[in-house]
């Protein structure tokens, strides 16, 4: 339907700073190739890929890659996409987007950016496991009932640290928050071990946000904030809520693994 995850696209204006942020975590560059006039870089801790845009466009965005996207659009105009942008031509590089009912773009392109590196879903950054990508919600149901028609599954649900739900599909693990505790997405990153992460992480000079909530125990959560603005929050699974998923001996399929 949406093709396979390529990447979630950050608008990074100062990109250089965000590159060097991200490979001061363990992330690792993946070769681009030449389909944006901008500057371009992608980074990956062998489960979740960046694509830093230095270009002003509606983001963050969830990005997708679906061949024969011109010839297969007229599918997806069956599902009432809130489209806002469609750039459809023989002599052009097509893609389109549209938002779900929360604002979360959504990308879709027709061919990849980038080519696939060797890292692996076990060789995880210094941040650990990445889980999902939080999208905070105002109507918990009705965000349900949008990625559920689009493909998504629903993996699990919880109470903590607020009312979710957890869903898969293309390549990429996302989770519906009920919270105005956040204005924004952020990715989430879960580990046992992450009191300790956390602690080896402040010894290297990195800064955590104070917007944490109250609701999390900042000695086991901490939010993480890149220069480009994007916030990352390192947590444990009890702070969670329990983990939907398990890392042992799971196997990414190549929409969800750069490689």
């Amino acid at each position: 339907m949406l093709g396979r995850f390529l990447e979630i696209s950050l608008q990074a204006p100062q990109i250089l700073e965000s590159v060097q942020f991200y490979e001061s975590l363990g992330f690792t560059q993946a070769p681009s190739n030449d389909t944006w006039k901008h500057p371009y870089g992608v980074l990956t801790d062998g489960r979740i890929t960046l694509g830093l845009h230095q270009f002003a466009f509606p983001g963050p965005s969830l990005t997708y890659v679906l061949p024969e996207l011109a010839s297969r659009i007229e599918a997806l105009d069956a599902l009432a996409l809130d489209w806002f942008f469609r750039k459809l031509d023989l002599d052009a590089f097509n893609e389109a987007g549209f938002r779900d009912p929360e604002g979360q773009v959504v990308t879709i392109l027709e061919a990849r950016t980038y080519s696939p590196t060797q890292r692996r879903s076990h060789e995880t950054s210094q941040l650990g496991w990445f889980e999902e990508y939080a999208i905070p919600v105002k109507d918990l149901d009705r965000a349900r009932s949008f990625w559920e028609s689009i493909g998504f599954v629903a993996t699990g649900t919880g109470e903590m640290p607020f009312d979710r739900v957890s869903l898969s599909g293309h390549g990429l693990d996302i989770a519906l928050w009920q919270t105005r505790a956040f204005d924004a997405p952020l990715m989430v990153f879960v580990e046992p071990d992450m009191p300790e992460r956390i602690a080896q992480l402040r010894d290297r000079g990195h800064v955590f946000s104070s917007e944490l909530p109250r609701r999390f125990d900042p000695r086991q959560s901490v939010l993480l904030k890149s220069p480009e603005g994007t916030a990352l929050l390192l947590t444990t699974p009890d702070e969670r809520g329990g983990s939907d998923s398990a890392p042992e001996g799971i196997i990414v399929s190549e929409g969800g693994d750069p490689g």
